[in-house]
């Protein structure tokens, strides 16, 4: 126990790590950026309504104060520090006055549905079909789902949820391409609005499992193949234990510790992929969010989304890490 606990420390630490540094990163790409803030704001106001000189001089010191751009680089940076420590990471630009972090808080929820639903399927479905063809080699309808993942798996996010669109918004339009839900319901907890939600997050999720899925099936019919070779399941066989007990407690179990490896490393592609899908598909998440924060040069909600995004894939990868001792009893004994 005291081991595990140790374990989870310098897991803990290397997570507070990665997050410190890549949000410093993130900060200084920002610092380093040649939009102004302060000008963006004035150029929106002034755009609105007819400003006297006097009246943006005395705009322009007040937003130069709200932002602090005006100080030295190390002092911007504790500031940002400070505010973040607080939950505040300053005004939206795009959306001035609203709080950048009120913004990402909106996004957030479909980003992580979506997220999570799409690594869940992709990671149990994945599995499972890679480990069967692993153990029935010659079954042929493992072979033809093997080739068909293994051909999408190099392809894009993007361009597969380009053909999903064409597919299901024109050509078989029975799902809708575009939203988050419907606009002749209202959000609540009510069961229109659920099914409505779901709907709609039909095809951005099946877009990102059809890529993900030959990931996994490779990885674990490869190392379902070798450890079928091993003694100890010929063994088994021999002695007439029931095939489904050798698949699941001899070959599966041992084959998916590897993989759950293999899931923190790919949770941060999967997050990017998940951006970029929710942008083709017109969702309200998180990635729609950045890149129409991008575009406006909004970088007080670049950051506010680059450190919750930064953050979740952190801590997801520290969970996953926890996962591993509890699998392996090779780590646990180590």
């Amino acid at each position: 126990m005291h081991g595990y606990l140790l374990f989870v420390g310098k897991r803990a630490l290397l997570m507070f790590a990665v997050i410190f540094f890549g949000i410093s990163a993130m900060f200084l790409v920002t610092y380093l950026s040649p939009i102004d803030p302060v000008e963006q704001v004035l150029g929106r106001l002034s755009a609105r309504s007819n400003l006297s000189p006097e009246a943006i001089a005395s705009t322009r010191e007040a937003l130069t104060a709200m932002f602090g751009t005006g100080q030295p680089m190390h002092v911007q940076y504790w500031n940002f520090w400070t505010r973040l420590i607080q939950g505040d990471l300053g005004a939206s630009l795009m959306a001035f006055p609203t709080p950048a972090m009120e913004l990402v808080m909106r996004g957030m929820p479909w980003t992580l549905g979506l997220l999570l639903t799409s690594t869940v399927i992709t990671f149990i479905v994945g599995n499972l079909m890679g480990g069967l063809a692993g153990y029935f080699q010659n079954n042929r309808f493992f072979k033809a789902f093997g080739i068909v993942t293994m051909g999408l798996q190099p392809i894009p996010y993007y361009i597969v949820a380009f053909i999903i669109l064409v597919i299901f918004g024109f050509l078989w339009p029975v799902l809708p391409i575009s939203g988050g839900f419907s606009m002749d319901v209202r959000p609540s907890w009510t069961m229109p609005f659920i099914l409505s939600v779901l709907q709609h997050s039909l095809l951005p999720a099946f877009s990102l499992v059809l890529v993900g899925l030959g990931g996994w099936f490779i990885g674990m019919r490869a190392l379902v193949s070798n450890i079928v070779t091993e003694d100890y399941v010929t063994y088994a066989e021999l002695a007439g234990v029931k095939r489904e007990t050798i698949v699941s407690g001899y070959v599966m179990r041992n084959a998916l510790v590897p993989q759950v490896t293999a899931l923190a490393m790919v949770i941060g592609g999967v997050f990017s992929g998940t951006i970029i899908t929710e942008q083709v598909f017109n969702y309200p998440g998180m990635g729609s969010l950045l890149v129409d924060a991008v575009n406006a040069g909004d970088y007080s909600t670049v950051l506010a989304v680059c450190t919750v995004s930064i953050t979740a894939v952190a801590f997801a990868i520290f969970i996953v890490d926890l996962l591993h001792p509890l699998l392996d009893p090779r780590v646990r004994t180590e």
